[in-house]
């Protein structure tokens, strides 16, 4: 492969995707499109709702991928990382000498190239910390543009094309490209960054916590004096990471000597009412129907940075009382016959603790029911199958689903849901295993009963879990 060809030409006017139906890649073809380009794109499995939000936008899209979708020779070929250098697309775009790029040199050079960058990053709370920040920015009637990993249920969408000086931007870790192992948050200049912790994550791509550790450093060298960092205050890795930067460092969470700080914290459901101290001095009482600790200083960061950018703390406090949350965290998707089934994308272990813990207090009379799928490439490895025993505590019954995709995973390094449930009975708690979704439908369906919450963890789709299970109720 010629990397010489891993540029965006200074013309541009015909762009195809690779791999278009992923929920960033998607978002991307809708905002070239709106940009006015001609955007083509190619995938496998082409269903909705991505299916037919390419289609409102007017973008063909290839079922399957062929050289001859590059027949036309399109002036770029945007890249998704789910995509191999074997890919058939890839190959004919190599062998015709097509320009290439990534998604985020994409994103940089046609979405972020004019604006201030405010990226949120670290392994936990990234979707649901961008979301506030920018329906902040968004109250406050400062326009802003946004790319974010999920969809935002305030916009409908993950993606916005504001005309606004500044774009949130969720900084993945995640590798950016066959031809760029790296990670996507390296493409990035932020004005503002927050850090919302770091741990390891991601087996498939990762050796260890130092590798992980390594690509954050490469992202805060870059920060330079004239950018803000705000760093989450209880981790030890963000406090190794964060030491002697040229950047500003602004610490969050908990700590007496953190200049933005939680105060008193009062469950009063459907509301969580907190305060926040700025440098020792009270800086707001704000409410929100976010849950739990977690969320709380999620908010807090993206306070922080508000703040900065001049918005008031009754703008802020206004924001916060109106905003939805993204899809897909402690999403209510029904209740029948009393039985709450609630959507969650909760899979590593801290953030799967953390959503029970967040749920609890607010569903006093009924039983909390943990249903949890591993699906990612982590969890469906044995890197974290003693842990994940410790982290269900908060529930009061537990279902396992086993991994569908074990197959991805080499034999001797598999996650085993059977240990897991034998781990967990073997500390007392009520758990259950099935190899299929149907198993945990019918199990739930003779098992819930009024006043319980069904909490479905998985960062899939999970055979359409909720839906089906409201249905069998």
């Amino acid at each position: 492969m010629d990397l010489s060809k891993n540029r965006i030409p200074g013309t541009v006017e015909k762009i195809h995707l690779i791999a278009v139906c992923g929920t960033g890649m998607g978002a991307l073809a809708g905002m070239l499109r709106d940009l006015g380009y001609q955007v083509t794109g190619s995938d496998q499995g082409i269903y909705p709702p991505m299916s037919e939000f390419l289609d409102r936008k007017g973008i063909p899209v290839t079922e399957g991928f062929d050289a001859g979708s590059l027949a036309y020779r399109p002036d770029l070929v945007i890249v998704g990382n789910a995509v191999t250098r074997l890919n058939p697309e890839a190959q004919a775009m190599s062998d015709m000498g097509l320009n290439f790029c990534s998604m985020p040199q994409a994103i940089n050079h046609f979405i972020a190239g004019d604006k201030k960058v405010l990226m949120v990053t670290g392994t936990h709370g990234k979707t649901t910390t961008c979301s506030i920040l920018a329906w902040m920015l968004y109250e406050a009637g400062l326009d802003p543009a946004f790319f974010i990993g999920g969809i935002l249920r305030d916009f409908n969408s993950n993606y916005r094309m504001g005309k606004g000086e500044y774009i949130v931007i969720e900084g993945d870790e995640y590798d950016t490209a066959f031809f760029d192992k790296g990670p996507k948050f390296v493409h990035y200049d932020p004005l503002m960054a927050v850090l919302t912790g770091v741990e390891f994550d991601h087996a498939d791509i990762f050796r260890d916590l130092e590798h992980v550790k390594s690509f954050f450093d490469r992202l805060l060298s870059k920060m330079t004096p004239e950018s803000t960092l705000m760093a989450f205050d209880a981790n030890e890795n963000v406090a190794d990471l964060v030491r002697d930067r040229a950047c500003r460092v602004l610490k969050y969470g908990g700590r007496e000597d953190s200049p933005w700080r939680l105060g008193a914290v009062r469950a009063a459901p459907p509301w969580t009412v907190f305060e926040v101290l700025k440098y020792r001095e009270p800086f707001g009482r704000f409410r929100t129907k976010l849950v739990g600790r977690h969320n709380l200083l999620n908010a807090l960061s993206a306070i922080a940075v508000a703040d900065r950018l001049g918005i008031s703390a009754d703008a802020i406090g206004r924001a916060l009382e109106t905003f939805q949350g993204p899809k897909r965290r402690q999403e209510v998707r029904g209740v029948k016959n009393g039985v709450t089934v609630m959507d969650d994308f909760a899979h590593h272990p801290t953030a799967v603790r953390e959503t029970i813990r967040a749920v609890r207090p607010f569903y006093p009379d009924g039983r909390l029911i943990a249903v949890f799928e591993p699906r990612t490439n982590t969890s469906m490895r044995d890197v974290f199958q003693d842990v994940y025993a410790t982290v269900f505590d908060d529930a009061d019954m537990i279902c396992i689903r086993k991994p569908s995709r074990l197959d991805k995973v080499p034999e001797n390094e598999r996650f085993s849901s059977e240990k897991l449930v034998n781990d967990l009975n073997a500390r007392g708690e009520s758990a259950y295993h099935s190899d299929d979704t149907d198993g945990i439908i019918a199990f739930l369906t003779g098992e819930a009963r009024p006043g319980d919450v069904v909490l479905v963890m998985s960062n899939g789709g999970f055979d359409n879990i909720h839906e089906r299970l409201l249905d069998a109720l």
